[in-house]
């Protein structure tokens, strides 16, 4: 049986990614700073407490893992260093455990896909990017912090994230951004992401993904 560590696990996507990690026959450990949150019991998940940007809470826990999925975020748009500060700390442990495979979500909106529309390009310029700007200048580091290391990464670069249902009926894109890229529901970037963990062809890139 495979084993995955989860960070993010309560999250509107890390709990797809465990319900659905479980379901594929995974055995998960899920990383939430607020265990109560994770509602969902099963023989072949542990749940650990522990806080991304206090290695000391989970580094202990990184052992026998066969990849890591990070869905770590912030609730609300404000100054941050979750995402810079916190995959340092894992990829930190990650080194000192042997775990090589990690597939971590970012954001589509961090660059203008070719193309678009004058539209779609002045919402993502003059919008989204002056509005999220200071999770976006976070994520890019960390983007750059997985992008430097020697692990077999793949970040997920996903547009806006809706509760609909898993269809399966998505469009992928590697190295490039996508055109037009309105949404995914949280349960298909679950399951891209966990159907990818041991693609290789993915290994060291960047994946869009939208409908």
């Amino acid at each position: 049986m495979k084993k995955v560590i989860v960070f993010g696990a309560t999250g509107g996507t890390g709990s797809h990614v465990v319900e659905q990690a479980l379901d594929q026959g995974y055995q998960v450990t899920a990383v939430a700073r607020n265990p109560a949150q994770l509602l969902l019991r099963h023989p072949n998940l542990k749940v650990v407490q522990g806080d991304v940007l206090l290695p000391e809470t989970f580094q202990d826990h990184m052992m026998g893992f066969d990849a890591v999925i990070s869905c770590i975020g912030i609730p609300k748009i404000k100054r941050t260093t979750l995402y810079s500060a916190g995959m340092q700390n894992i990829l930190k442990a990650m080194h000192q455990s042997g775990i090589k495979r990690i597939i971590c979500i970012s954001s589509g909106a961090i660059s203008i896909p070719p193309n678009s529309s004058w539209i779609m390009s002045f919402l993502i310029k003059n919008v989204l990017q002056r509005l999220y700007k200071p999770v976006y200048s976070d994520m890019l580091l960390m983007e750059n912090a997985l992008a430097g290391s020697d692990l077999d990464w793949t970040i997920v670069r996903a547009p806006k994230l809706t509760d609909g249902k898993r269809i399966s009926n998505y469009r992928i894109i590697t190295g490039q951004p996508l055109k037009n890229i309105p949404r995914i529901s949280r349960a298909d970037l679950s399951a891209y992401m966990i159907s990818h963990l041991s693609e290789e062809k993915t290994y060291k890139s960047r994946v869009e993904i939208a409908y």
